[in-house]
């Protein structure tokens, strides 16, 4: 469930409130008060039992005794009556024909067993007749646009396009308080409260649609569906700005965790992964919070930033000096001015001005001084924002100046951030950018904090629409030997591998490993030592010993077999002595490598209780948890994804290389990161993987230790990821109506030029057909939109013309809406490929791929000219519909069996 009746939610016809109450200060009273008082232009009727006693009214509302009083079902109910009486209102309303209702009451998921109790009868009364709810514990929604506030916050919002969901109510109080003062407005504020039905996943899915909704700004405390979340941020992320703040920072990790990757791995890293690969961007604190929505309210997104370069203009240098200190402090980089800038600044400015960036413009600059430096600096082609500062002085019009600069932010296509600082003596000015709608802050940090939430929040979108080189990833992976290691491992009820069995897991991914072998004794261990060559490294075996050097367990650079044997009895006495309770099964040897330029990597994988699988990257070695130089990202990774994880951390910069040191082999950094997305995609077995340390240079990469921990596991297949990988399952052959087979595959995001051949294979006159207005070439951004497909809520296919996968014959695609009702179906055929029966085949797989995923119904849009299409519809069973508002095109609609 996800959008269905959230319209009734906000934008209802009629509303009841059940627990309405005339007593002053009450929640009943007060929500009561704000529905009465918000503009709502519908049915407002009030339930309470003394209804007799009041008149039949309450402030001139309508008030009955009784739910079955209603003369009518309304669409939205809000709740306010103790826990034990709310799932027999949901259930009497329900049954009327009332398909919203908002609990504010508190006392379920508070209550312990009792409150989770009522609450499943709550869900369970909800669920014939498909009502939605939000809450329970929730200080309720507000639709400014609609005159709703259904809540009982202090305040009623201003109308605006920022949508703002929040689990908590005392965020959104605070929120509005602040906003209002600033003639901030939203478009939609709703507390989600408990979130027993209505989630961040169903609100991102409804307001990605919602035309009065700019942008969304989240306060998150959980998550609770985490695909759900996944596929309706990312889709919601392409659409419109999405950012969010997270709660718990700092919280403990859910378990303990025994490998290094868990220990790295808190649940806040992992949240942080999921938000950059749904598109969205993080702020941290309420400075942050506030600082997003005054961002957010000045429409930022007319003036994408062209780069991350900020110029800086102010009339004191040493604010001027603190606000570059904190722009490199944060990652910030200061633009370089071009020479013909500082020649034109030259003409207009004082020759004391600075000479570069930041520019100071002295303490004495007026209004026009102003005007003249900001109109050459929006013109530096290094320069991609503009920060601009005013220091009050007792020479200056503070406010001429404001007006100057948001004339000119007015008319600039770069962005341009201000900081009038002071208290008194900066409040005018600050109100003209505010009434001008001019990103303004108090000081200096917050401006530079508010560029670069955009600077970031652009390089989330630029990843979201990176389109990936075309090409195998990785050498072709052995899963049938990956699946015996494994299933041998679980079938002795063994929680760990040991390292022989990781290191040839890894192997069966294409990762290259020290040859490991596995001895008894030390004896055993001589004796091969000397067949593998010296020197040698000895590890003690054991499945209660996973951190080998912290018990005495490692012995490095052997050079004899006489070595090897006096190490092996000198590690048994250690870990007798570290580790008494552990069994020894003996040891492993291995040759040591020489790598002497190589960078000790760590990569792991750790299960999340939220989101699953977690890959993790950064520097290794024995002091890994001391460094803590590393990033998560979720699988599965292609090679954009993949070394951008590579990238979010310290070490990337070394691993480009340095003075004498070579730098490392990027690509197989990168394959090895898409083995392991590849690995948990098909093991959903593995719950911790440790790759550490991975010597990486410039010859490439190798394993050099590796532990792996397995169990049964709660989901089978790939559902326990947050993001659906690709579905190999689906691979097969079309055939055409000669019985000539095609090979077909779900698309990828590689695919972008075998789509673009396919273009220049088509005659304009089908493509015309198929888009509905001439194409000749993708744009790059519809290209990335085509081809980076959430497999969770779509699918395109693409038939290939031979065995040798080089060129498309077609490509067929359905794209569904949030609740699986409906499905648009779309279809090309390449012009040399068309009647011979591969367009019907296609269209028959799509209504196969349809029904198994439950979809209600299938529909297209056709030009009314396109008899092929409309003929081959009809002859599956499609009827044609008129389509409001297009007289030149149908609609093809196919109802389907759902089972």
């Amino acid at each position: 469930m996800t959008i269905r009746n959230l319209d009734k939610m906000f934008a209802p016809r009629s509303v009841a409130l059940v627990g309405a109450s005339t007593r002053e200060g009450s929640v009943g009273q007060v929500l009561l008060k704000n529905l009465e008082g918000a503009g709502f232009a519908g049915r407002i009727v009030a339930v309470n039992p003394k209804a007799a006693a009041l008149g039949g009214h309450i402030d001139g509302v309508e008030v009955v005794a009784d739910v079955k009083d209603l003369a009518e079902a309304p669409d939205l109910a809000i709740i306010a009556t103790p826990p034990q009486t709310v799932p027999g209102l949901i259930a009497e309303l329900g049954a009327r024909g009332t398909r919203a209702a908002i609990v504010i009451t508190a006392g379920f998921g508070e209550l312990g067993e009792e409150g989770k109790a009522l609450q499943a009868q709550m869900l369970a009364a909800a669920k014939p007749t498909l009502m939605r709810i939000v809450g329970p514990n929730c200080l309720g929604v507000m639709v400014p646009g609609a005159g709703l506030n259904a809540s009982f916050a202090h305040l009623t919002p201003l109308k605006g396009d920022i949508a703002f969901v929040s689990q908590s109510g005392a965020i959104v109080t605070a929120m509005l308080d602040w906003a209002t003062t600033r003639g901030i407005g939203f478009s939609h504020v709703v507390s989600l409260g408990g979130m027993s039905d209505v989630d961040f996943g169903d609100m991102l899915d409804f307001l990605a649609q919602d035309p009065q909704t700019r942008s969304i700004l989240l306060y998150v405390e959980s998550v609770r569906e985490a695909r759900k979340f996944m596929s309706a941020g990312r889709q919601a992320a392409r659409l419109k700005p999405v950012m969010v703040i997270k709660a718990g920072k700092h919280a403990a990790a859910a378990k303990a965790a025994a490998s290094h990757t868990g220990a790295l791995a808190g649940s806040d890293a992992v949240y942080e992964a999921a938000f950059q690969r749904a598109g969205m961007l993080r702020v941290d604190g309420i400075d942050d919070l506030f600082e997003a929505v005054e961002t957010l309210s000045t429409r930022p997104e007319r003036k994408p930033l062209g780069g991350g370069r900020l110029g800086i203009l102010t009339n004191g240098g040493g604010v001027g000096v603190l606000a570059t200190d904190f722009l490199l402090d944060v990652g910030g980089e200061l633009a370089e001015l071009a020479p013909e800038t500082v020649t034109a600044l030259d003409a207009v400015l004082p020759r004391t001005w600075s000479h570069g960036n930041p520019v100071d413009i002295i303490g004495d600059a007026p209004a026009e001084r102003y005007a003249a430096s900001i109109e050459v600096l929006l013109k530096d082609k290094n320069t991609d924002a503009l920060l601009v500062m005013n220091c009050p002085t007792a020479v200056v019009d503070n406010v001429a100046a404001a007006h100057v600069v948001a004339d000119a932010a007015e008319k600039s296509g770069k962005p341009v951030f201000t900081s009038w600082l002071g208290d008194q003596g900066a409040q005018a000015g600050r109100h003209v950018f505010m009434t001008r709608k001019v990103p303004t802050y108090d000081t200096p940090n917050q401006a530079i904090a508010a560029f670069m939430h955009q600077v970031r929040y652009q390089q989330n979108q630029r990843l979201l629409m990176e389109i990936p080189p075309a090409g195998p990833a990785w050498p072709d992976r052995d899963l049938a030997r990956a699946r015996k290691i494994v299933d041998t491992v679980l079938a002795e009820k063994r929680e760990w591998l040991n390292e022989m069995e990781s290191k040839s897991l890894l192997a069966a991914y294409g990762i290259p490993v020290v040859d490991t072998r596995i001895v008894k004794d030390a004896e055993e261990a001589a004796r091969t030592a000397s067949q593998i060559g010296f020197p040698v490294a000895l590890k003690i075996l054991s499945p209660q010993i996973t951190h080998k050097t912290d018990v005495g367990g490692v012995a490095l650079g052997l050079e004899s077999a006489d070595a090897v044997r006096e190490a092996g009895k000198k590690m048994l006495a250690a870990v007798a002595k570290s580790a008494p309770a552990a069994t020894i099964e003996g040891f492993t040897i291995e040759a040591m490598v020489s790598r002497p330029s190589a960078f000790e990597l760590i990569l792991g994988v750790v299960d999340d209780a939220t989101f699953g699988p977690v890959i993790l990257f950064g520097q290794g070695g024995t002091a890994v948890e001391v460094i803590r130089d590393k990033a998560m990202a979720l699988p599965p990774l292609n090679r954009v994804l993949a070394e951008d994880l590579i990238h979010r951390t310290r070490i990337a910069r070394l691993l480009k290389g340095y003075r004498e040191r070579p730098g490392a082999d990027f690509d197989a950094i990168a394959g090895t990161l898409m083995a392991l997305g590849d690995l948990v995609a098909d093991l959903p077995e593995v719950s911790e993987l440790d790759i550490n340390p991975l010597w990486a240079d410039h010859k490439g990469v190798i394993a050099v230790d590796a532990r792996v921990r397995v169990r049964p596991p709660l989901l089978q297949g790939t559902r326990r990821l947050a993001v659906r990988p690709y579905p190999s399952t689906l691979e097969g052959v079309l055939m055409d109506r000669k019985g000539h087979a095609f090979p077909m595959r779900p698309i990828k995001p590689g695919d972008t030029a075998l789509i673009d051949d396919l273009l220049d294979h088509t005659d304009p006159e089908d493509l015309r057909m198929r888009f509905l207005s001439p194409l000749r070439r993708l744009p790059r951004q519809l290209a990335a939109r085509l081809t980076q497909i959430d497999y969770d809520r779509e699918m395109a296919f693409v038939v290939l013309t031979d065995e040798s996968r080089k060129e498309l014959a077609a490509v067929g695609r359905l794209s569904e809406d949030p609740d699986r009702e409906r499905a648009e179906y779309a279809i090309l055929v390449r012009t040399d490929r068309q009647g011979i029966g591969l367009g019907y085949a296609l269209m028959k797989h799509l209504i196969d791929y349809a029904n198994y995923r439950g979809i209600g119904v299938i529909f297209g849009h056709v030009l009314r000219e396109n008899t092929h299409m409309i003929d081959l519809c009809e002859t599956l069973g499609f009827t044609r519909e008129r389509l409001d508002g297009e007289p030149g095109v149908v609609e093809m609609v196919l109802e389907l069996k759902k089972g």
